[in-house]
C-alpha cells in the first residue's frame, strides 16, 4: 500500500495564522529553516489502484486536493479518488473539511465511532448539515477486535482500537471519556502484508496500544508536542499536553522512550499531528536532532510511505 501524508501539523496549521512564537514567526521571516504543514490528515491506497481512503477531513482538504494530483484522477466530469474517509476523531481540526467535500453529488461514505457520530450530529451538526447536500453514508467503526474494509478500495483492511485522550471540547464527553472518543487503526494490506498503525491523537500507551504498535511495520503516531509543559512555557495556554490528551515526546514515559522500545522489525516510526509551538519543525534544532538520532521521522505534508 502506499500512504501519502496530505497535512501534518496539528490544529491551526503551520505557520498558525495567529502565532508568532519562535516557530510560526521565524518561518515566516526566513531565520527557521521549517517547513510550511497544513492539518493533519494521510491518504491510503493499493499498490495497484487509484481509490484510496481519507483518514480525517481537515479544514485545508481542498489545498490538500490540489497538492496531490492522485486524489483527482480526472476519470469523469466529476470524480474523486476519495473512496471513503475515516475520522479518528470528531475534533473540528479533522471533520471540518467534510464541509468542503459536499459537492459529492452522491451520499459520501463515511465511518466512524458511535460517540463521533453522535458528536458530529448534536454538538457540531456536521452530519445533519450534509444532509441538505451530498448526505452521508455513515458506517460504524466497531472496537469489538473484528476488521472492517471500504468498498472500492481492495486489498486493504482497517482494524480500530480504542485510545486515551480526549473527545472534542464541544463533546458532553469532553472530561468523561468514553471508548470511541479516540481511535487508533491498523492498516493491514493483505497482498504484501504491510501494515501501519495510525494514532495521530494518543494521550498514553497502554499494553495493547504497544502491541498494536509492535506488530505494525510502521508508526505514525502523536506528535503534538515536544514537553508536556510546553504551551504553558511559552504562554499561550495553562494546560499541559497531556491534560488534552497528548503524550509529549520527551522525558520519562514521553513518546520517544516508547517509539525506542519497538522492535527491530518496525522499520518507519514517524510522527503526526505536529503543533506549531513543537521545536522538532526547526530543522536545525537539538530537538529535530534528537529524533534523527532515534530514528524518527517527523512528517512532512507530501510524503509518500510504500509498505
Amino acid at each position: 500500500m502506499r500512504i501519502t501524508v496530505l497535512g501534518s501539523a496539528a490544529g491551526g496549521g503551520f505557520p498558525q495564522w495567529n502565532c508568532n512564537c519562535p516557530n510560526c514567526a521565524g518561518v515566516r521571516n526566513g531565520t527557521v529553516r521549517a517547513r510550511p504543514r497544513t492539518q493533519s490528515s494521510i491518504f491510503v491506497r493499493p499498490d495497484e489502484g487509484e481509490d484510496g481512503v481519507l483518514f480525517n477531513a481537515s479544514p485545508d482538504i481542498l489545498e490538500q486536493i490540489r497538492s496531490s494530483p492522485i486524489l483527482q484522477p480526472a476519470r469523469a466530469m466529476r470524480d474523486t479518488a476519495i473512496a471513503g474517509v475515516v475520522l479518528i476523531d470528531g475534533q473540528v481540526d479533522h471533520a471540518t473539511g467534510l464541509f468542503m467535500l459536499r459537492e459529492r453529488g452522491t451520499p459520501l461514505p463515511l465511518w466512524c465511532t458511535d460517540p463521533v457520530a453522535e458528536d458530529l450530529s448534536e454538538g457540531n451538526p456536521v452530519l445533519r448539515v450534509l444532509s441538505h447536500y451530498c448526505g452521508v453514508a455513515r458506517h460504524a467503526i466497531t472496537l469489538d477486535g473484528n476488521s472492517f474494509e471500504v468498498p472500492g478500495v481492495p486489498g486493504l483492511v482497517f482494524r480500530a482500537m480504542a485510545l486515551t485522550g480526549k473527545a472534542a471540547p464541544y463533546s458532553p464527553h469532553r472530561e468523561q471519556q468514553v471508548p470511541g472518543d479516540n481511535i487508533g487503526v491498523t492498516i493491514l494490506d493483505r497482498r504484501s502484508g504491510g501494515s501501519l498503525f495510525y494514532a495521530p491523537g494518543l494521550g498514553a500507551i497502554t499494553p495493547p496500544v504497544f502491541d498494536a504498535m509492535a506488530s505494525a511495520d510502521a508508526v505514525m503516531v502523536d506528535g503534538t508536542f515536544w514537553t508536556d509543559d510546553e504551551m504553558i512555557r511559552l504562554g499561550v495556554s495553562s494546560k499541559r499536553a497531556r491534560e488534552i490528551g497528548h503524550l509529549p515526546q520527551s522525558g520519562e514515559g514521553g513518546m520517544i522512550e516508547w517509539l525506542s522500545k519497538l522492535p527491530a522489525t518496525t522499520a518507519r516510526r514517524m510522527l503526526i499531528h505536529i503543533n506549531n509551538t513543537n521545536p522538532i519543525l526547526d530543522e536545525d534544532s537539538e530537538e529535530h536532532a534528537a529524533l534523527r538520532r532515534a530514528g524518527i521521522e517527523p512528517c512532512e505534508d507530501g510524503m509518500t510511505i510504500q509498505l
